[in-house]
């Protein structure tokens, strides 16, 4: 029964072998000599002025959210237009119309609330 059980112990070990071998080897391998050029800023120049963990508006939130939302209707519209297209024909057309006017109610229902505006 347990030798049933061995392929998916092999996997889960290759698997974890492969993802922490690497950065062991790293670690022990690499050199670590840090001075204060490597230690300091580099992403645009200058240190940073606020603490990392600081809050972020609930807008930029909900802009991202609305983003994501929006690009994964597109996302998925685009293969089941290709896929169905002759198989669903003026009913599909029909149905994709009926869901991209509720899509641009909702648009317009956020456009209208000020959840766009960023100042």
């Amino acid at each position: 029964m347990l030798q049933n059980y061995f392929p998916i112990l092999l996997f889960i070990l290759v698997g974890l072998l492969v993802g922490v071998l690497p950065l062991l080897l790293g670690k022990l391998l690499s050199p670590n000599r840090p001075d204060p050029e490597k230690l300091s800023s580099y992403e645009c120049g200058f240190s940073a002025f606020e603490d990392a963990r600081m809050r972020f508006d609930v807008r930029y939130y909900l802009v991202a959210i609305l983003f994501i939302l929006f690009d994964l209707e597109v996302a998925f519209m685009i293969p089941w237009a290709v896929t169905l297209k002759d198989e669903l024909g003026l009913f599909g057309l029909g149905a994709m119309a009926v869901f991209l006017g509720i899509l641009t109610i909702g648009f317009v229902y956020e456009w209208k609330k000020g959840a766009l505006k960023w100042s």
